[in-house]
């Protein structure tokens, strides 16, 4: 799996700012970009009871069975994946190569909305990880090795 680009404080910005529009176009109550590894990147909205590091775990994870069950029926990708409950619902959508869109949503709303809003919001973020892998071609940031005890200097430039 690639690496996630190394990003910095702009580039959370760019994604934070794009979440943003999200929440306010679709009314959902809370939208996460995840690593394909399952860590959060970034979340905004109303989060209240939702533990978002267990979700993004979570949804990454399901994430990555759904596309095993694609090949198993010959599909060479399934792009998002939608699961519909009585009082919220979930959509996890591809972004590129390092991560996925969550977003959680009243049931009531119309996934159709969702999709059609989150589509802007990964084409976005999806462009924000260009800018972050071509400032840095040489390498990435594996967060699988991150030091959960010090995260502080994790999305800021590094100088020298």
């Amino acid at each position: 799996m690639p690496t996630l680009p190394q990003l910095y404080e702009e580039d959370i910005a760019v994604i934070n700012r794009a979440l943003d529009q999200l929440i306010r176009s679709t009314e959902a109550s809370v939208a996460l970009v995840i690593d394909k590894g399952g860590f959060l990147i970034s979340h905004r909205g109303e989060s209240g009871s939702i533990d978002t590091t267990s979700l993004a775990a979570l949804a990454a994870g399901s994430f990555a069975a759904t596309q095993t069950i694609a090949s198993i029926v010959n599909e060479p990708n399934f792009s998002s994946l939608y699961q519909q409950g009585e009082q919220f619902s979930l959509l996890v959508s591809n972004i590129d190569d390092y991560a996925l869109l969550a977003v959680v949503f009243r049931a009531g709303l119309s996934v159709g909305a969702v999709k059609y809003y989150a589509a802007s919001t990964i084409r976005a973020v999806g462009a924000q990880h260009l800018v972050a892998s071509q400032r840095t071609p040489e390498g990435g940031l594996d967060l699988s090795m991150l030091n959960m005890a010090d995260t502080s200097g994790l999305f800021q430039r590094r100088t020298a």
